[in-house]
């Protein structure tokens, strides 16, 4: 196995809230408890599960968007959260973000041209005179033209956004990408040309991506190994191959039996989760998924399952696993 380029270690991010007059904390908000996970070399590794569970939160936390409540962030053997203003900008070209929305992710006073090339100058990483040049070559091999350049966000349909959005990330030649829910603003046509563009990009560039998504059939088409999140906390992680065909936390397969089969003819087995997912401001005690699961004992509701390597490269937190 490659070495890991990206380690996260028992992060966590909690927003506090605050009621009355003085504004005082009277709990949290736990949006990303105790998450650990690596993300290897040329690896793209898959962040699914409902919304609301905590998965954009993460990518925004490990990029220092956000600042951690606890945990840490290795980046090539460095602490992202124990750098300086000026190593962390410094490290900025290396560390992207594709946002999720392609309509408020792009500023609408500036042109394409503009938005694309603006890192590069910012970052001084090539001269005036170079920037068109660069940003003319890199939306080409997002598939747009060259006179898009010239051209402001309210003209570009969603998928053209998005590919502006991509072209902006990629520009920088970054070595680690969070592709939060690159596609899930776009029509199911444009998505598969969007995840196609991203896959063969990577291929050249040889980047390493967390690729955000609530569809499992994108992330098997695209990714090498998937956790699952569920209420902030992983719940399984393993490779693509194995979590499809060897699902073991309850609420994995429940996903997995959501995903539409196209034949009309094929039949699949849905499993109904029964409940609405709790508050991450009051999670159930125990298992967080024990309110909703059909395997529920009375252990699920009193212990914290383990978060456990259960077969080799196959992590699952589970009392019955």
């Amino acid at each position: 196995m490659e070495e890991a380029i990206l380690k996260v270690r028992n992060l966590k991010k909690y927003f506090p809230i605050k009621t009355g007059f003085f504004r005082k904390t009277t709990g949290y908000v736990k949006s990303v408890d105790d998450v650990s996970f690596d993300i290897a070399e040329n690896e793209i590794m898959g962040l699914v599960g409902e919304s609301g569970c905590g998965k954009t939160t993460t990518g925004r936390t490990l990029l220092r968007l956000m600042e951690k409540t606890e945990g840490e962030v290795l980046y090539r053997g460095k602490d992202l959260f124990s750098l300086n203003k000026k190593s962390l900008r410094n490290l900025r070209p290396e560390i992207q973000m594709i946002f999720q929305d392609p309509y408020s992710s792009l500023n609408p006073r500036m042109t394409v041209g503009e938005i694309v090339g603006e890192a590069l100058l910012d970052h001084k990483l090539c001269t005036k005179s170079e920037v068109n040049y660069k940003v003319e070559e890199m939306i080409t091999a997002c598939g747009l033209a060259s006179y898009h350049m010239r051209r402001f966000p309210h003209e570009f349909s969603g998928g053209q956004r998005q590919r502006i959005g991509i072209a902006r990330a990629l520009i920088l030649n970054p070595k680690f990408i969070v592709a939060d829910e690159p596609v899930s603003a776009l029509d199911v046509s444009i998505q598969a040309q969007v995840i196609n563009l991203l896959a063969e990009l990577q291929k050249k560039k040889g980047f390493s991506c967390l690729f955000i998504s609530h569809d499992l059939s994108v992330v098997q088409h695209i990714c090498q190994k998937i956790g699952v999140m569920y209420l902030g906390s992983m719940v399984e992680l393993a490779g693509n191959e194995e979590l499809f065909t060897n699902p073991l936390h309850p609420y994995t397969k429940a996903l997995l039996s959501a995903i539409p089969i196209p034949d009309p003819t094929l039949k699949r087995n849905r499993i109904i989760l029964k409940g609405d997912i709790p508050s991450p401001a009051n999670p159930p005690s125990g298992c967080k998924f024990h309110t909703r699961c059909n395997y529920a004992t009375e252990k699920c509701s009193k212990e914290v399952p383990e978060y456990k390597e259960v077969i080799k490269g196959h992590f699952v937190a589970c009392h019955s696993c």
